[in-house]
């Protein structure tokens, strides 16, 4: 018999070891050069493409499989939008933060699929997306894509 895990251990972090950090001794999320995109520092899963939306992981649910976390969606244009998933469930689509110029918002979603493997992960962003293209067409086309802080970076991120 396993232990049950202790969810106050938290669960681990996809971060992407490449990533620039302004801080070498921080991780890339934690210190994030000038311009660069929100979640920036998480890795974007290999293969969990569709139609030129990938999708990018924080909570690590390849080494750890979960019924929840987070994640988030990087669009064909480079900018991106928060994931608040969960699997095994009936389907839903909420809003948590409403866009703006920095990222087109951050959604609750549920599927009932499973999001374990990386074909899983491409298969529960083929079935978001509809919703999700949407949500990002909607802002890009409302101009929040194209306005930039004076430093050239995305607004508040």
């Amino acid at each position: 018999m396993t232990e049950p895990r202790d969810r106050s251990a938290g669960r681990p972090l996809a971060i992407d070891q490449q990533a620039e950090s302004i801080d070498p001794g921080l991780p890339a999320f934690l210190t994030r050069p000038p311009g660069a995109p929100v979640y920036h520092g998480f890795l974007v899963i290999d293969g969990a493409e569709v139609d030129g939306f990938r999708l990018g992981m924080i909570t690590d649910f390849l080494s750890e499989p979960a019924l929840e976390g987070d994640a988030y969606v990087v669009a064909p244009d480079g900018s991106r939008a928060g994931l608040v998933w969960q699997s095994g469930c009936a389907p839903y689509f909420e809003e948590v933060l409403a866009p703006h110029e920095g990222r087109w918002g951050v959604w609750a979603v549920g599927l009932p699929l499973p999001m374990t493997t990386k074909r899983e992960a491409r298969s529960y962003l083929a079935a978001l997306l509809p919703q999700l293209r949407i949500r990002w067409e909607s802002w890009r086309d409302a101009g929040e894509g194209r306005r930039r802080d004076h430093d050239g970076s995305q607004g508040e991120q």
